[in-house]
C-alpha cells in the first residue's frame, strides 16, 4: 500500500487571484478580437496589484476595471488598491514567426497530457476530491460572511500495489475567517457544510479518514496581506495534482498560440480519450515543439503497463484520430474563444471544458 496526496487552493489565495485576473484580461481580449496575442500577467502584495506583460490586439481593454471586479469578488476593498500597469506589444520577431496563415508554435517547450481510470472524469482521485472541497468551500463562504476566500485543501488516498485507490486516508483544510470566530465552531461548520457533503460523493472510499481543519489554529490574516502572489505559480494545482508530469510553462494569461497552454489542453484530450475508450488505464503523453514550427519535434506515449492492446496499436489510433499542429488544436477545441476565466481556479482538467469531451476513436 502507498499513500498519495494532492492539494487545491481557492480563489482568495493570492496566486489564484492573479491567475483569475489574468484570464479575465484574456477573455476580454478574445471577446473583441479572436486573433489577440495576449500574455498579460499580474502580481499582488498588500493593496498593490502589478499588471504587466504583452498584448497585440485590436481589443480595447480596461485592465483596472477588470482587475477591480475580481478583487471585489474575492472580498477585498477594491477601491483601496493601487493598480500599476506596464504593458507593451508582443515582440515583432515573435509575432511574425507565429501569426502566419497557419499558426505555428509560439515558443519551444515540452507539454504533457495525463488521464487515469481513478474517477469518472479520468482524473486522480485525491486531486478531484481536493478540488471539490474548494468548490464546496467557495459556495459556503459566499453565504457565510465569517469566512474569507483564501483557503487550501489537501487529500491523501491509499492505493494498493496495483495503483488502485482504496480509501481516503486524510483530509486537511485551512480556511481564512474573521478574528472572533471560535475554532471549535469553525471546525464543526466546515466539516458539516464542506467536508461531509463532498465525502458523501465518495462513500466507497470513505472509511473514517482523518479530518484536520485549521490544524495550525487561526487564519485571520489572508490573501495579499498574508502572502504575495503572481500568475503561474500553481502549475501542479492547475494540472494533475502531482500525478503525471507537467511542462515548464503555466497556463493562465496565455492565448492559444502559446503551445504550453493549447498543447496541454490537447494532450489531455488525447490521453483522456485513450483511457475512456478502454485502451489503457493510465496514460501520459509528452510532445515537444519548436518556435515557429507547426510540426511537433518529438512524441512519447507512456501507459505504465496498463495498456489493453499493444502500444503500437495505440500509437496508430492516435495518429488516425488526432492532429497536433497548433492551428488544428486551436480549431478542433475552439481555443480562440473567451472560455478561460473558469479554468483559472479548481484545475484546468476534469471539468466541463472542450478538451474534456469524449469521442469514439477510429480504430
Amino acid at each position: 500500500m502507498k499513500i498519495l496526496t494532492s492539494e487545491s487552493v481557492n480563489v482568495g489565495h493570492p496566486d489564484k487571484t492573479c491567475d483569475v485576473i489574468a484570464d479575465c484580461f484574456l477573455d476580454e481580449a478574445l471577446s473583441q478580437d479572436e486573433n489577440a496575442q495576449m500574455a498579460v500577467e499580474c502580481a499582488i502584495k498588500n493593496n498593490k496589484l502589478f499588471v504587466y506583460g504583452e498584448a497585440t490586439t485590436t481589443a480595447k481593454i480596461d485592465y483596472e476595471k477588470i482587475a477591480k471586479k475580481v478583487l471585489k469578488y474575492v472580498g477585498y476593498d477594491e477601491n483601496s488598491f493601487q493598480i500599476i500597469q506596464e504593458i507593451s506589444k508582443q515582440s515583432p520577431d515573435i509575432n511574425s514567426a507565429v501569426a502566419k496563415k497557419e499558426v505555428t508554435a509560439n515558443d519551444q517547450g515540452i507539454i504533457f497530457g495525463y488521464a487515469c481510470s481513478d474517477t469518472k472524469n479520468f482524473m486522480p482521485l485525491p486531486f478531484e476530491i481536493a478540488n471539490k472541497l474548494m468548490i464546496k468551500y467557495e459556495e459556503f463562504r459566499k453565504i457565510n460572511k465569517n469566512y474569507f476566500a483564501d483557503a487550501k485543501s489537501q487529500v491523501s488516498v491509499e492505493y494498493d500495489d496495483n495503483n488502485i485507490p482504496k480509501n481516503i486516508n486524510t483530509i486537511l483544510l485551512s480556511v481564512s475567517h474573521i478574528d472572533t470566530l471560535n475554532l471549535t465552531d469553525l471546525r464543526k461548520q466546515i466539516f458539516e457544510k464542506v467536508v461531509a457533503p463532498v465525502l458523501k460523493e465518495y462513500e466507497s472510499f470513505n472509511n473514517n479518514p482523518k479530518i484536520l481543519i485549521n490544524a495550525g489554529g487561526k487564519f485571520t490574516v489572508w490573501g495579499s496581506f498574508a502572502d504575495s502572489g503572481c500568475v503561474g505559480r500553481k502549475i501542479v494545482v492547475d494540472s494533475y495534482g502531482g500525478f503525471g508530469r507537467v511542462g515548464g510553462g503555466c497556463f493562465s494569461s496565455k492565448n492559444s498560440t502559446k503551445v504550453d497552454r493549447s498543447g496541454a489542453y490537447y494532450l489531455r484530450y488525447v490521453a483522456k480519450n485513450i483511457v475512456a475508450n478502454n485502451l489503457a488505464d493510465k496514460v501520459e503523453i509528452q510532445v515537444s515543439y519548436g518556435f515557429g514550427l507547426k510540426d511537433p519535434i518529438s512524441f512519447n506515449l507512456e501507459t505504465f503497463g496498463t495498456e489493453k492492446v499493444e502500444k503500437e496499436k495505440i500509437l496508430e489510433i492516435i495518429k488516425n484520430n488526432f492532429d497536433f499542429h497548433p492551428q488544428n488544436m486551436i480549431n478542433e477545441l475552439g481555443l480562440n474563444k473567451p472560455i478561460y476565466k473558469n479554468t483559472a481556479c479548481y484545475g484546468h482538467f476534469g471539468r466541463d471544458f472542450p478538451w474534456e469531451k469524449i469521442i469514439n476513436l477510429k480504430k
